[in-house]
């Protein structure tokens, strides 16, 4: 029952082990749904329904679904009126509750989305054809597939909520009848279940929904784990029982016999859901007796301060444990869940969790956005309903930054994760931020202009590095810079947590240096090029890249450069890809010693003078980076003809030291002209004190020399200093140990050496 990190479940390790006494196992649904109990239902319901545009729906639906069953058998308008029936528990409206008995009949059958309009109107046809879509997916690989799918169900959600509500009713229902599904099915949907309808189920505050879609898909990812839990509440249910009915009644009998209360509050008792339980147990490592809330009781009063005089006779009652206490009233959840929770120890030592809120805190709490309708809100409610989904455009947001579509799956994960932070600003307004977030991530989450112009954070009044992780109830003060060119810093695109985060770093690059993203893109490109040996010469790139420019909205060479530079582009996640092609296309092919290459754009190659080879392209090797006035040695290389480099480096020492004949043929002497004019990179580091003010320094005196900056990234030590790297245009070592003299002035500076890229 180990995790796999890279998901939330493991699945189950073989197909032989979804055995029919497991499948038996799962619980049964009642699935012989009618029309009449749908009726029955809707007449027994306090909302007002539009029963004759309902019952239309059905017999349409009926009649396009006639010839079909679902896999277990059974007729399929069975599943369209179960999918109502879960949206008329959750308060639905009457288009809504048309739109899920007419869900599938576009996908399905012949009927069009024109017919649906003019049979029952533009929302109910709008609404499936929400639905329909996000089942129509472009035939990538599975993952492409899968970040496809997400990209379109988060698009559904900002036009419409209601499009939502009614996909997860829809998975609500499959996932109970999917004992009837293949195996791999099975899995593949029970995972997709986890990893994303439960997460938005969670953010769209819609609590039972959330709680039974995870249980369902642990069932079938892990039964093992599942029965056992299962079992060891099952062993100790009376007990169980007994408890949570002494708790409930010796509250009620406290609390009732104060006068305090405008009316009398309601106390219900709980056990936690089966998968709430295993994730204490390991993915936080206790053992079943140590989840404090494993029960828990729930007290509904009547107004806000009624909550806390409740608050009072509970810690009054009980002894309640210190750091288990949680005002989420105060500091709503980014879901606008309100309750406060409060963990303490009865008579029997056992602990177990309070719960206390309001009557409208509890109708969110159990119905979240579907509340709006259920309480008649509806549409009419939209400004609350901005408010409660701005998450939403927040991952949209960081969606359309990305030209990678696989990093969707990565966004969805990060951002709809249900565990959250709260951190205040110093004037005491609460932040909700995912956990491990960083104090960039508080910036930018405050305002996308402090998040640039961060240089430094304090937490709880001590000056902390940029990437530390911040904690619930920590008070956060961000250090902005007074430049008006201050911007940030590549190296934040790998502290931060949240993709709104990332999202407006990228923007900040996408606008700002275009130019130095290319650089930058070209020179990743070519490291992993290097790393993987793809040996191509640079004017078969474009050929070679068509159809990653396509994949990622990308014209030209330079706008795919660029992408990469900015992080739009993620390289590892594609050079696999590119490596299998490569060796795909050029497996078959004679390569020869030294490919003939084109002449080089630049004067770089009239700076040097070859003995023993001629007419080859010249580059300059990035391990080193050579300068005019370095002591050098070329190699012969297979696509990019001769590669620089200095005498000291490590990978020319390492040829000597193998003393391989063929492999130290391909090594000559070269030298430098005496009228090199070359402009070449080299890159260099920066050891320091820590303090406020130093990269300012060292840009200043970067900027006084006129070098120009391909790229700069400062961290903090663990030993209380600095690091600053930066890669620069110079011509010569003459020039760069001229530069290094003046940034050993700088206050604090302990070494200035040169590095690699």
């Amino acid at each position: 029952m180990d995790l796999n990190k890279s998901e939330t479940i493991v699945p189950i390790p073989d197909d032989n082990e979804m055995t029919d006494e497991y499948l038996r196992s799962i619980p049964d649904f009642d699935d012989n749904f009618t029309v009449e109990m749908l009726i029955q239902k809707i007449l027994t319901d306090d909302k007002q329904y539009d029963l004759s545009k309902i019952i239309s729906a059905y017999q349409f639906a009926a009649e396009a679904h006639k010839n079909q069953k679902r896999s277990s058998g059974q007729p399929y308008i069975i599943h369209p009126l179960a999918v109502a029936f879960t949206l008329i528990e959750l308060g639905m409206d009457t288009d809504t509750i048309c739109a899920a008995l007419l869900h599938d009949v576009v996908e399905d059958t012949d009927v069009t989305l024109k017919d649906l309009k003019k049979r029952f109107g533009q929302d109910v046809a709008m609404l499936v054809d929400g639905v329909t879509k996000l089942g129509k997916i472009p035939k990538f690989n599975k993952e492409e597939q899968r970040a496809e799918n997400i990209r379109k169900i988060l698009l559904a959600m900002s036009q419409d909520i209601r499009v939502m509500i009614i996909k997860l009713s829809d998975r609500l229902h499959n996932m109970r009848t999917l004992k009837y599904r293949p195996d791999y099915k099975r899995r593949n949907t029970a995972l997709e279940t986890m990893n994303i309808y439960a997460p938005i189920a969670h953010r769209l505050g819609i609590r039972a929904v959330k709680e039974e879609l995870e249980d369902l898909a642990f069932h079938y990812l892990d039964p093992f784990a599942y029965q056992e839990i299962e079992n060891i509440l099952e062993s100790k249910k009376e007990e169980r029982e007994s408890f949570i009915e002494a708790i409930k009644k010796r509250i009620s009998e406290r609390l009732q016999a104060s006068d305090i209360f405008s009316e009398p509050p309601v106390v219900e008792g709980r056990v936690k859901s089966i998968y709430g339980i295993y994730k204490k147990i390991f993915l936080k490592k206790k053992s079943i007796d140590e989840i404090y809330d494993k029960y828990a009781v729930r007290i509904i009063v009547s107004t806000a301060p009624e909550c806390y005089s409740a608050l009072g006779f509970i810690h009054d009652m009980f002894s309640p444990i210190p750091t288990r206490f949680k005002d989420y009233i105060s500091a709503p959840k980014s879901n606008m869940y309100q309750s406060l929770h409060t963990t303490v120890l009865g008579k029997e030592g056992i602990p177990f969790e309070v719960q206390i809120r309001t009557w409208a805190m509890h109708e969110t709490a159990e119905y979240g956005i579907a509340a709006h309708w259920k309480y008649k809100e509806g549409i009419q409610g939209k400004d609350k309903m901005e408010k409660r989904l701005a998450w939403v455009r927040q991952v949209i947001e960081a969606q359309q930054t990305s030209d990678d579509v696989e990093e969707i799956v990565s966004i969805i994960k990060t951002d709809l994760a249900p565990e959250d932070i709260v951190v205040m600003t110093p004037k005491g307004m609460p932040v909700s931020l995912p956990v491990n977030s960083t104090v960039i991530d508080f910036a930018y989450r405050i305002h996308t202009e402090i998040g640039h112009k961060t240089i430094g954070a304090k937490v709880d009044r001590k000056i902390v590095p940029l990437d530390y992780k911040l904690q619930t109830g920590q008070i956060c003060e961000i250090i902005t810079s007074k430049d008006a060119d201050k911007g940030p810093n590549r190296a934040w695109l790998n502290i931060v947590q949240t993709n709104e985060a990332r999202s407006k770093i990228r923007s900040w690059f996408k606008k700002e240096r275009r130019e130095e993203n290319i650089v930058e893109g070209k020179a990743q490109l070519e490291r992993e090029f290097r790393r993987h040996k793809i040996n191509l010469p640079e004017t078969e790139y474009n050929a070679f890249l068509s159809d990653d420019f396509k994949r990622h909205n990308c014209e030209t060479l330079d706008d795919f450069y660029a992408s990469i530079g900015y992080g739009g582009i993620s390289l590892p996640k594609i050079i696999q890809r590119l490596e299998d092609k490569y060796h795909k296309i050029y497996a078959d092919k004679e390569e020869p010693s030294v490919v003939p290459l084109v002449k080089p754009k630049n004067s770089a190659r009239n700076s040097i003078i070859l003995d023993k080879v001629d007419d080859l392209a010249v580059k300059f090797a990035q391990c080193c980076n050579p300068l005019p006035g370095d002591e050098i040695v070329g190699y012969i290389t297979r696509g990019f003809g001769i590669s620089v480099h200095t005498t000291k480096c490590t990978n020319y020492k390492a040829a000597v030291n193998r003393n391989n004949p063929e492999e130290l043929e391909r090594w000559c002497d070269i030298q430098w002209s005496e009228n090199s004019d070359s402009q070449l990179q080299t890159s260099f580091e920066v050891t320091a004190t820590d303090r406020v003010g130093l990269v300012h320094d060292i840009s200043a005196v970067l900027l006084e020399a006129r070098v120009p900056i391909v790229h700069s990234a400062s961290r903090a030590l663990k030993n209380g200093n600095a690091l600053f790297e930066s890669t620069i245009i110079i011509s010569s070592t003459e020039q760069l140990k001229n530069l290094f003299e003046k940034l050993r002035k700088i206050k604090g500076v302990i070494s200035v050496d040169r590095s690699s890229i």
